[in-house]
């Protein structure tokens, strides 16, 4: 039966098929079959113990009888077997535990009883009637007031006593609706940061496929989602994934029930619900919450840490430029309203919390600031190179009218010197 359901969980986790609610009713009528053909086999059981019970009775013939009235007794020997089953069947395991060991005290003082009217001076059946009443009453008595009192029993503080690590394992963390459609505790159980069993209620299955169901495209889309990522979670090695059958029609809505499963199991409740988080919480039951877990997990940013951002906008102040790290918080950069799509060295000025969120405020490292006016010149340069050819025959007539008296000087100094030579 477990494996009929797992397998039409599994269907029911993949985005190309949906299981219908024909489907899963289906599944839940072949349980109940099952169920029922479970109970046969049990009253067949029965039935069989009767059997031979009157059997063997008519066979051997106690107390004298024989013939049928042997086998009645017998009979009515196994009726009584049957109906303390029929009893037992519906005590709890303290009941069960408090009966026992109330018995076993009824009959060890009843074994005291005898051994003093042993000793009296009384006739033969007197001391045999005493001596069997104290035993049936101290054995009733010892049953019956054990059993009552068994309730007040710790189970559970008994079996994390003699078996630690087995109750340690089967710790359940119930996933909320939300949680699945979020995603993000995928990535947490692939990082295996939880460990133990994640249980999945029916009725959490059961509104992911109506989310899935739905008309509207949005919802229709963030249902197939929750159920892909149910499906990544089961896939994962390391995660064991149960899905629970309890309901509670009487609880009302998904959150009250989840409440109530985890109130009777003591369970936890991973979720990002912030109504079912206060909830849970004043009932005392313990919750995880992923949106409080991203909120611990987001980097702490001291001033004056250089940091390496990407500017995506401008900001809204002069000379602003805003860029965004991987967890959202923004980043705003003074000086930085040029540097847009492109990764800046920032220094951290200062850092602010708000409703929204964490805002951290910095600035240009001195070194970005410095080769920023120096690109602006190679453009200006560049930009003057490719002006025209106008600006280099300024500079050329510049340089010739410069040549032009150095090179007369040289030639009144050789008219100069060449009367000399005639003269002598």
């Amino acid at each position: 039966m477990s494996r009929i359901i797992s397998d039409a969980h599994r269907r029911l986790g993949s985005p190309e098929s949906k299981v219908s609610s024909q489907g899963v009713d289906h599944v839940m009528n072949a349980g109940a079959n099952f169920a029922s053909h479970a109970d046969w086999d049990c009253w067949v059981a029965r039935a069989f113990l009767m059997g031979c019970a009157g059997g063997v009775s008519y066979a051997l013939g106690p107390f004298g009888l024989r013939g049928w009235q042997a086998a009645g007794v017998g009979f009515l020997m196994g009726l009584a077997v049957l109906l303390t089953e029929l009893r037992l069947r519906r005590a709890t395991l303290g009941g069960l535990l408090g009966g026992a060991f109330g018995a076993v005290l009824g009959v060890f003082a009843a074994l005291l009883v005898t051994l003093v009217i042993s000793r009296t001076d009384e006739h033969e059946p007197t001391k045999s009637f005493l001596e069997f009443a104290a035993l049936f009453a101290f054995g009733y008595l010892g049953l019956v007031l054990g059993s009552r009192r068994g309730g007040e029993l710790h189970v559970d503080a008994m079996d994390g006593i003699f078996n630690k690590e087995s109750s340690r394992a089967e710790s359940v963390k119930l996933l909320d609706t939300s949680v699945l459609i979020d995603g993000r505790i995928a990535d947490i159980c692939d990082a295996q940061f939880l460990e133990g069993v994640l249980g999945v209620p029916q009725f959490v299955l059961h509104e992911l496929q109506t989310v899935a169901d739905s008309a509207d495209p949005l919802k229709r889309q963030r249902g197939r989602r929750g159920l892909e990522v149910l499906q990544r979670i089961q896939k994962m090695p390391q995660v064991k994934v149960r899905i629970l059958e309890q309901d509670f029609p009487q609880a009302g809505d998904v959150d009250h029930k989840l409440v109530e499963l985890a109130r009777r199991t003591g369970a936890k409740i991973i979720t990002n619900d912030f109504n079912l988080n206060k909830v849970a919480t004043v009932q005392g039951l313990s919750v995880l919450n992923v949106n409080q877990l991203a909120h611990v997990l987001k980097p702490v940013v001291l001033p004056g840490e250089p940091m390496q951002v990407l500017i995506l906008r401008e900001g809204k102040e002069a000379n602003q430029g805003v860029a965004y790290l991987d967890d959202g918080t923004m980043v705003v950069v003074d000086g930085a309203r040029r540097m847009i799509n492109k990764s800046v060295d920032v220094i951290v000025t200062s850092v602010h919390q708000t409703t929204a969120g964490k805002m951290i405020f910095g600035r240009l490292e001195e070194r970005m600031e410095q080769a920023g006016p120096t690109l602006r010149q190679a453009a200006a340069a560049g930009r003057g190179e490719s002006g025209g050819g106008a600006r280099p025959d300024a500079a050329g007539r510049v340089a010739s009218s410069a040549r032009i008296p150095e090179q007369d000087t040289m030639d009144r100094q050789a008219r100069a010197a060449l009367p000399e030579r005639d003269a002598g």
